[in-house]
């Protein structure tokens, strides 16, 4: 069998020099968070217009956690399924 000209099969446009755009990467650079479990979560562009750095989604969430927590509870801090099967509503 002959071998084909890897130029003449390439599809990479000649103005994108692999040499010049992978300078300076690192192999693996984050192979340890990926393998310690990091979740990734990839955002609607509405979404990630809306923040403008990865804290600011954290505080986000984590506001949205306890306002859960907030509205799983009655006024008195017991929760409401509690409240509602004691206190029926006439």
């Amino acid at each position: 069998m002959k071998k084909t000209n890897d130029r003449m099969n390439d599809e990479l446009r000649p103005e994108y020099d692999l040499r010049q755009l992978l300078k300076g990467g690192v192999r693996g650079k984050y192979a340890r968070q990926y393998h310690a479990g990091t979740n990734l979560v990839l955002l609607d562009p509405d979404v990630r217009k809306a923040f403008n750095s990865e804290r600011a989604v954290n505080d986000a969430l984590r506001l949205v956690i306890q306002l859960r927590k907030v509205g799983s509870t009655g006024a008195d801090g017991r929760s409401k399924a509690k409240s509602r099967a004691t206190h029926p509503v006439s």
